[in-house]
Formats: C-alpha cells, sequence, structure tokens
C-alpha cells in the first residue's frame, strides 16, 4: 500500500465518523493525558527534602531555618512564617543551629 492509498483510506473512514464525535474524541483523550502527566510530574515532588519531626510540646523551644538561608528563627517569629514548608529545617535548640551552620536572626528574640 503506498502512501496515498493509506491517506484516501484515512479520509474515508474518518468522514464515516461524525464531525462532533471526533472532536470530542480528540479532547477526551487530550484531558487524560494531561491529568496523567501531571500525576506523574507531582507523584515523587513531596519525597525531595525530608524535614526532622518535633514532638509535642516542644514548639516553644523549637527553631527554624530554611535550607537555602543562612539565619534561624523561633517557631512563633514572623520571619518563621515565611519560610515554605518543604524548604524549612527545624532545629530543637540554638545550639543545634548554630551547629549547623546557621545564624540567629535579629528581632526575634533569639
Amino acid at each position: 500500500m503506498s502512501i496515498a492509498e493509506a491517506r484516501e483510506r484515512c479520509k474515508v473512514s474518518l468522514e464515516k465518523v461524525p464531525r462532533d464525535a471526533l472532536i470530542l474524541g480528540v479532547l477526551m483523550l487530550t484531558a487524560v493525558a494531561s491529568f496523567g502527566l501531571g500525576y506523574l510530574a507531582g507523584a515523587g515532588a513531596g519525597q525531595a527534602h525530608a524535614v526532622a519531626e518535633i514532638p509535642a510540646g516542644a514548639f516553644s523551644q523549637a527553631f527554624v531555618a530554611s535550607m537555602s538561608g543562612t539565619r534561624f528563627y523561633p517557631v512563633g517569629c514572623a520571619g518563621a512564617a515565611r519560610i515554605a514548608s518543604g524548604n524549612a529545617v527545624y532545629f530543637a535548640s540554638a545550639a543545634d543551629a548554630e551547629a549547623a551552620g546557621y545564624q540567629p536572626a535579629s528581632g526575634c528574640g533569639n
């Protein structure tokens, strides 16, 4: 079969399918493919960084820093609220944060 013959067979086959059904089929196929690709892209997104768990009741003495920053903050500080949860590193004490290379942020009562 030549390319011209295959093209003619496709034309004849597509003429048998109603145009609205063809458009609906293409839209459904696009939607399913988009959903599948989005699901696959987000499937491992939450596994990029591990965040240490802080025991219940330890929030009054807990400190947080950004993985990409140089300063650490008490958990209740306004500066700590600006750190994205996926980018946060928690410490039980200021000494632990300093040992990890972070410096205390000014204005937060460190």
